[in-house]
């Protein structure tokens, strides 16, 4: 659907459970939404991940040198490994103290995404 309701923007990481394939013409503003609304640090898990990065990158050109945003994507990895390694992400010039998860899937399940995502995830996400 659209894009989630705006809040008030924080140096944040995200992490982007993808179960559903999707557009670009639709994964283009979520990566825009992402980026204006914090995410300096995302990770990609899922469905065509390595598509996330890319995206979130050419979202994030207009930020100021100092804001860039660092992606990664982990194809091969489960979901807990990659909140293992959101828990460690640093940014080299930015505090990232929250964490948001962006699941995309036809169907929501927040409960089965946050369990598998465990302790990284800020009560926020």
């Amino acid at each position: 659907g659209a894009t989630p309701p705006e809040r008030a923007c924080s140096p944040c990481r995200a992490i982007v459970a993808v179960e559903a394939a999707v557009e670009a013409d639709w994964q283009a503003p979520m990566s825009d939404w992402l980026v204006r609304r914090g995410c300096r640090y995302m990770m990609a898990w899922g469905i065509e991940c390595s598509g996330w990065d890319d995206a979130v990158d050419m979202a994030s050109p207009e930020v100021e040198c100092a804001d860039f945003v660092m992606t990664t994507w982990h194809d091969r990895d489960t979901l807990a490994e990659v909140s293992a390694f959101c828990a460690i992400a640093q940014h080299s010039t930015l505090e990232l103290p929250h964490t948001r998860v962006l699941h995309v899937a036809g169907v929501a399940d927040r409960a089965r995404v946050l369990a598998g995502v465990q302790g990284a995830v800020a009560a926020d996400a």
